[in-house]
C-alpha cells in the first residue's frame, strides 16, 4: 500500500515547472516501475484463466467411478492452444499389465496372489537384462524406457489402480515418466470432492524396479503445468529449476475463474541423453499424503518396500510433471575386486538349491536379497542353505570378511 501510495503521487502531481521537480517526478516514476517488476513479476509460462473447452467427455465410460475422466483444449492469454490435462497417449499406446484394476475385476489381496504370468516383456535391448517394475500412480503416467513408450497407466482418474511391467534393456538406461494429476474441471485443476464442485486434487508416484531401482530423491522431476492459481504473483520460477508455489494457496476460493499457467515439454525429454542438469530433484511424499487406496496398501511392503512417493515441489497444485532418472552400468564382479588376484567367486551360478563359495576365508559373513531389498539369507554358513524352495529369480550376495563382494546369482 505504501509503495502505491508513492506511485501513485509520482504519476498524478503535476509539477509546476520544468525543474528539479520533474527530474525528482522522473526517478520516481522510473524506481516504481522497476520495483513493481521484482515484486510483482508473473511467471514466463502461458497463463489461462477459467474453464477449458471438452473435447472427451470421459475416456473411461464403461467404468463405474466416482468421477469422470474428461480431455480438452484451452487457449492462454499468449494465444497458445493446449491440452488440458496434459496431452497423452491413453486411447493409442499399449497398456501396462494390472497388478490392481478394478474396472477389470483385478483385486488381489497381496502380491502372492497375483497372476502375472501373462506379463508381456518389451524388447528395448534384445541382449539386455528383462527388469520387473511395479508402479502407482495418483492419477496417470506414461512410462518411456531410453525413450521408447513402453506403456501406459490403463486408468487415467480413477478408481484407482496399479501395474506391472517387463522390458529388456541393457545397463546403462533412463527411466522417464510423464506424470499426470487429472482433473474433472479442465483448465482449472480441480475435481470435484469433498462436497466441493473445484476441490484442488493431489497427485503422487511410487514405483520399484528389479536390481533394485526405487522412485526417491536422486529421480528429477519438473512442473509444466500448475493449477488452480488464485495468486500469478506466487508462482516463482526459482535458480535451481523450481516451479514454485510455495506460498500459493493451496484451498483457492476462485473456483472457476482460477488461473493456471503452462510450460511447453521439451521435445526430447524422453531419450536418454536429454540433458536434464537444469531440472530440480524430485520431493519425497509419504503414503499417508498421497494414498490410503487398495491398489497401493495391498502390496506396500512386498511391491514397494524400498521405493519413496514422489512429485514435484507442490502435491497439490503441479498438474503435469515429468521425472527422469538413469539406471548406472552394472559394475562387473571381477571389477569389484580387480586387485585380489582371485576373486570371490560362486557356484553353480544359475543355482537351484545349493551355493558354494570359492576364494573366501572361513569368517565371512553372508547376506542374500532379493532385487527388492528382502532378506532371504543371512549368516556365515551359506554353503549349508538349502534354497529349493525360494522363488526364481535375480539375487545380489553380499559378502563381508578380509575379501569383500557383491554377486549377482540366478535362481532357476
Amino acid at each position: 500500500m505504501f509503495l502505491a501510495k508513492i506511485c501513485e503521487a509520482s504519476f498524478e502531481t503535476p509539477p509546476a515547472t520544468i525543474n528539479y521537480n520533474m527530474i525528482h517526478r522522473i526517478w520516481s516514476i522510473h524506481f516504481c516501475l522497476l520495483l513493481s517488476t521484482a515484486l510483482f513479476a508473473q511467471p514466463s509460462g502461458s497463463i489461462t484463466q477459467g474453464l477449458g473447452t471438452t473435447t472427451t467427455a470421459d475416456l473411461m465410460p464403461n467404468c463405474q467411478s466416482n468421477h469422470i475422466t474428461p480431455l480438452g483444449t484451452i487457449t492462454s492469454t499468449d494465444g497458445k492452444l493446449w491440452i488440458v490435462p496434459a496431452e497423452n497417449n491413453f486411447s493409442t499406446a499399449p497398456k501396462l499389465s494390472d497388478l490392481h484394476n478394478t474396472c477389470n475385476g483385478v483385486a488381489p489381496a497381496n502380491l502372492a496372489a497375483a497372476n502375472l504370468s501373462g506379463v508381456p516383456v518389451t524388447e528395448i535391448d534384445p541382449g539386455g537384462e528383462v527388469i520387473t517394475g511395479y508402479l502407482f500412480a495418483d492419477n496417470y503416467f506414461e512410462l518411456y524406457i531410453n525413450g521408447v513408450l513402453v506403456g501406459i497407466d490403463p486408468v487415467p482418474f480413477t478408481p484407482f489402480n496399479s501395474c506391472v511391467v517387463k522390458f529388456r534393456v541393457s545397463k546403462p538406461y533412463t527411466i522417464a515418466l510423464k506424470l499426470v494429476d487429472w482433473e474433472e474441471n479442465l483448465g482449472l485443476g480441480s475435481e470435484i470432492n469433498n462436497g466441493s464442485n473445484f476441490h484442488p486434487g493431489d497427485g503422487g508416484f511410487i514405483a520399484q524396479f528389479s536390481a533394485g531401482t526405487v522412485t526417491d530423491a536422486t529421480w528429477k522431476a519438473q512442473t509444466f503445468y500448475i493449477a488452480p492459481i488464485q495468486d500469478l504473483n506466487s508462482v516463482v520460477e526459482k535458480a535451481d529449476g523450481t516451479h514454485s508455489t510455495a506460498t500459493a494457496t493451496i484451498t483457492p476460493t476462485c473456483d472457476a475463474n482460477c488461473f493456471g499457467v503452462h510450460y511447453p515439454s521439451p521435445t526430447n525429454w524422453t531419450a536418454a541423453n536429454f540433458d536434464d542438469a537444469g531440472w530440480p530433484k524430485a520431493v519425497l511424499y509419504t503414503a499417508a499424503q498421497v494414498t490410503n487406496q487398495a491398489a497401493y496398501t495391498n502390496f506396500a511392503n512386498t511391491a514397494w518396500p524400498n521405493a519413496k512417493f514422489i512429485w514435484s515441489s507442490n502435491l497439490i497444485l503441479d498438474n503435469l510433471v515429468l521425472v527422469r532418472h538413469t539406471v548406472p552400468a552394472l559394475t562387473a564382479v571381477s571389477d569389484l575386486d580387480a586387485s585380489k588376484k582371485t576373486p570371490i567367486q560362486a557356484a553353480p551360478n544359475p543355482f537351484s538349491d545349493y551355493v558354494f563359495l570359492k576364494n573366501v576365508d572361513q569368517n565371512v559373513v553372508c547376506q542374500m536379497t532379493n532385487l527388492f531389498g528382502q532378506v532371504v539369507f543371512s549368516g556365515k554358513n551359506i554353503s549349508s542353505a538349502d534354497f529349493s524352495n525360494l522363488a526364481p529369480g535375480v539375487y545380489v550376495l553380499k559378502i563381508e570378511g578380509k575379501n569383500t563382494a557383491a554377486l549377482r546369482l540366478i535362481k532357476i
